[in-house]
Formats: C-alpha cells, sequence, structure tokens
C-alpha cells in the first residue's frame, strides 16, 4: 500500500496469517501459475525458518464466467469441469515442489459465508440491490484506489462489468441472478452466484477474522481485484487496514513477449516438466526477485539448470566424502568454516530484504563452489558436516530438493562411472596409460571431470 519496504510485524505475535489468491480453475496450470507460487512457497518458508507460526491460505475460484463458458464448450457441468483442473493444478503445484498451503478453500464450498458478507454490506448501504443484482457501491469507500495508486474520478473510466443499470461504471458485482438450471445457489435476492471478489474477502474472514497479515496475487490483480477485496472487507468490519502488507509477483514473459493463448507462446508447467527437473524451474524463477518481470527462454532455463547442478553436485560430492573425513581441524577447515558463516550470514541478509532471492541464489551459488574446492583438500568432518547444514538450509529455504540427487537412477548412473574409474585406475597401476587417456578423454565428452588426488581419483558432472 505505501510502496515501501517496511519491517514485518504480525498482528498476533508470532503468527502470520497469509492469503494468496489462487487460480481460477478452467484450464491447465500454465508458467505464470508457476512463478506466483513457488514466490509465496519461498516466503512461506522462509518466514516459518525464521521462527513465525505461519497459516498460508489460499483460494481455488472454481466458480466463474469462465469455468461456465469452457464447459458448455466441452458440455459438461461447470463443477465437474473445475474439479477436473482444480486436481490438475494440485499435482501440477506438488510436481513443483510447492508444500507450504496449509489450506486450499473453493468458492463453491463457502456460499453461506458470501451471502452473509453481502447481507451485511446491503444493510451498511454499501451495496445496493438491481432486482435480484447486487452492487457494490464505490461512492461509499472514499478509499477506493488506494491501493493501484489511483483516485476515485480515474477509476470511473473503468467500464467494469458494463450494465447500465448500475449508479456508477466502476461498481461491481457482489451477487448475480441466474435462471434457475444455471450453475447457482438459492440466496435472500433469488438464485444466483457469486462475484469474483467476494469468494476471496468471505474466504479470509472466515480463516483469519477481520484483518490480517499478509496477502499475495499476481501484480495485474491490484486493480480492480485487490482493489474491491480492500472496499468490500473494510466496508463490511469498518476496520483498517483490511491487510497489513501486500506483495504482488511480477509478470512472465516467453521470450520478451508477455504470455497468452493468441500469441501461441502459452507454456503449461507440465511441457517444462517434460524437458526440465521441476528443481530447475524453482532456479530459475528464484533467479528474478518475486516482483520482478522474468522472460522464460531456452537460455535462462539452461542457466537454472547449470546452477542447480552446481549446487546438487556439491551437496553430493560433500556428503559422499563426509563418512571418511579426518577428525581434524586445520587451518585451511577453520579458514573454510569462517567463509561459510560469513556467506550464510549473506544469504540471510538477502532473505531479509524483502525475500530477494536473485542474492540468496547467487550466494548459495558462490557457496556450492567454494564447497567443490574444498570437498577436494582433504577436508575435516566437523568443517565439512557444517557446510553440508548450512548449503541444506539454503536449499530448504528456497525448496531445492537435493535429495533428487541421492535417488536410484542417478546412484546407478554414479556406480557406473565409479567403476569406469576404478578400470581407469587399474590401467594406470599397469602403466597402461593410452588406456587410462582414452577413458579419461571419453569420460570428459560425457561432461564428467576426474581429479587425481592424494587420497584417490574424484569425479564429478560438470554440466
Amino acid at each position: 500500500m505505501s510502496g515501501t519496504e517496511e519491517e514485518f510485524k504480525p498482528i498476533h505475535g508470532n503468527r502470520a496469517n497469509m492469503f494468496v489468491c489462487g487460480p481460477t480453475v478452467y484450464d491447465h496450470t500454465h508458467i505464470g501459475h508457476a512463478r506466483t507460487y513457488l514466490a509465496y512457497d519461498i516466503v512461506s518458508r522462509y518466514l516459518r525458518f525464521k521462527g513465525y507460526s505461519v497459516f498460508y491460505l489460499m483460494n481455488i475460484t472454481d466458480v466463474d464466467d469462465k469455468i461456465i463458458d469452457r464447459a458448455k464448450e466441452k458440455n459438461i457441468h461447470p463443477l465437474e469441469l473445475s474439479r477436473h483442473f482444480t486436481e490438475e493444478f494440485l499435482r501440477d503445484l506438488a510436481l513443483i515442489g510447492v508444500s507450504s498451503t496449509n489450506l486450499f478453500a473453493k468458492a463453491s464450498e463457502h456460499i453461506p459465508e458470501i451471502i452473509r458478507q453481502i447481507t451485511k454490506l446491503l444493510e451498511k448501504k454499501c451495496a445496493y440491490r438491481v432486482n435480484s443484482d447486487i452492487y457494490f457501491d464505490i461512492s461509499k469507500f472514499p478509499d477506493y484506489g488506494r491501493l493501484s495508486h489511483q483516485n476515485p474520478e480515474e477509476l470511473k473510466r473503468h467500464r467494469i462489468e458494463p450494465d447500465p443499470r448500475k449508479r456508477d461504471p466502476s461498481d461491481f458485482s457482489l451477487w448475480k441472478s441466474r435462471k434457475k438450471g444455471e450453475l447457482g445457489w438459492e440466496s435472500p435476492w433469488g438464485w444466483g452466484r457469486p462475484g469474483w471478489h467476494i469468494e476471496d474477502t468471505a474466504i479470509t474472514e472466515t480463516y483469519f477474522g477481520e484483518q490480517y497479515d499478509i496477502h499475495g496475487g499476481a501484480i495485474e490483480l491490484v486493480f480492480p481485484h485487490h482493489e474491491a477485496e480492500i472496499a468490500q472487507a473494510e466496508s463490511a468490519s469498518g476496520k483498517k487496514p483490511l491487510v497489513r502488507y501486500w506483495i504482488h509477483t511480477g509478470m512472465v514473459n516467453v521470450k520478451g513477449q508477455k504470455m497468452s493463448k493468441s500469441l501461441g507462446n502459452f507454456v503449461t508447467i507440465r511441457e517444462v516438466l517434460e524437458k526440465y527437473d521441476p528443481n530447475v524451474l524453482r532456479v530459475f524463477f528464484a533467479s528474478s526477485h518475486y516482483r520482478s518481470p522474468i522472460d522464460y527462454t531456452p537460455t535462462n532455463l539452461q542457466n537454472a539448470q547449470e546452477n542447480y547442478r552446481r549446487i546438487a553436485n556439491a551437496y553430493t560430492e560433500a556428503q559422499q566424502r563426509l563418512d571418511n573425513a579426518p577428525l581434524k581441524e586445520e587451518p585451511n577447515d577453520l579458514e573454510f568454516l569462517k567463509t561459510a558463516l560469513d556467506l550464510e550470514n549473506e544469504f540471510m541478509e538477502a532473505m531479509d530484504d524483502d525475500f530477494n532471492t536473485p542474492v540468496a541464489l547467487s550466494t548459495a551459488i558462490n557457496f556450492a563452489k567454494r564447497l567443490e574446492a574444498y570437498v577436494i583438500q582433504n577436508p575435516g568432518k566437523n568443517a565439512l558436516s557444517q557446510a553440508l547444514q548450512i548449503l541444506g538450509k539454503f536449499s530448504s529455504i528456497l525448496g531445492i530438493n537435493l535429495s533428487k540427487s541421492q535417488d536410484s537412477q542417478p546412484r546407478i548412473l554414479d556406480g557406473v562411472v565409479s567403476l569406469v574409474v576404478d578400470l581407469r585406475n587399474g590401467a594406470r597401476a599397469r602403466n597402461d596409460w593410452t588406456a587410462a587417456d582414452k577413458i579419461r578423454d571419453r569420460l570428459s565428452a560425457l561432461k564428467i571431470s576426474l581429479e587425481d588426488t592424494q587420497s584417490g581419483t574424484r569425479w564429478r558432472r560438470t554440466d
């Protein structure tokens, strides 16, 4: 609301209530959704890491004109369509590791709460009835436009939901009358269904009360959706502000253009995951601040893939070395440990600064590079163990799953590479340098680097 960074102070001690606008479930989940929900997953992960008790609530808009229109095209019931795409959305979130949401609340399951809030707005004369339709009267809410930094006169030029019966073009629907047989519910005003904006405020009031800490969503929702939420909720409760901290994610462009079906550049999460590991998608989005736009390109995804492999490889190599690491504290161990703790502080400072994931990720990559170099220097067990814990913290906060580097298929591949390295060592022991060099060259072509040290030959992936 203020357009400035402010210290985070929840309403109730260390309890942080966070609401994020969920999808309108009428189509496949796309990378714009991924960007938004990965960003808030990191926000909630970091707040929990800092000791806050986070209740993360997300709505599911399963009642909407887009859903009804698409259902007609497919000749199925609207709620059947929305149920299908809700299940797909939740599966896609699971695939990319979004696991921090406490509750998904469907609009269709909160109709009594929606009717109750509309009734309150009518009683306070902040809304009016036109036959069986209910509209919010923006003239009764002078603060309308504060979030989007527009004054009410400017907003009157926006003809939202055209209807000549409205008192003002900017007034918005709370309840839409419908004919029997169409998707709807009984209400004091007749058969109908809720408007889009009232779904969210009825849901948040149900679970959080009249005020809460954080509201998130994509930047394009600021107006009119979030302005309408503020107007409805604050008019109904008489309390300000509805939300202490507004957090909005930037747009996703595809090769420099806004993603849209008309341009043919609409990319679903499933399509991305056919080519890239889910962790690569997380690293890609973490490379840009949540408020900034980000460009989805093959080059940027390739860079993210290399950065993920750097972090995962460093973690794997350090873990493999840990069991045989000596119990010692040499000067190089103490020096590395100091560097590791400095980088940990740098990472946390970045996250404390408005969840600055680009800087935090850069720090994690720098840490991984230093860890790789340290691992080949006969590291001490204590320093190595602490380094693994630090890298584990970074990865947990960013939601990067390092355990994937330990699953069955990579273990089999690691075993094959280790066998080939043993064969090369056997050739070297026989002074068969031609065979040893040939093995090294073949492994190098497969992007596997060898390093001969006093404690044996070490290998790592370089792609």
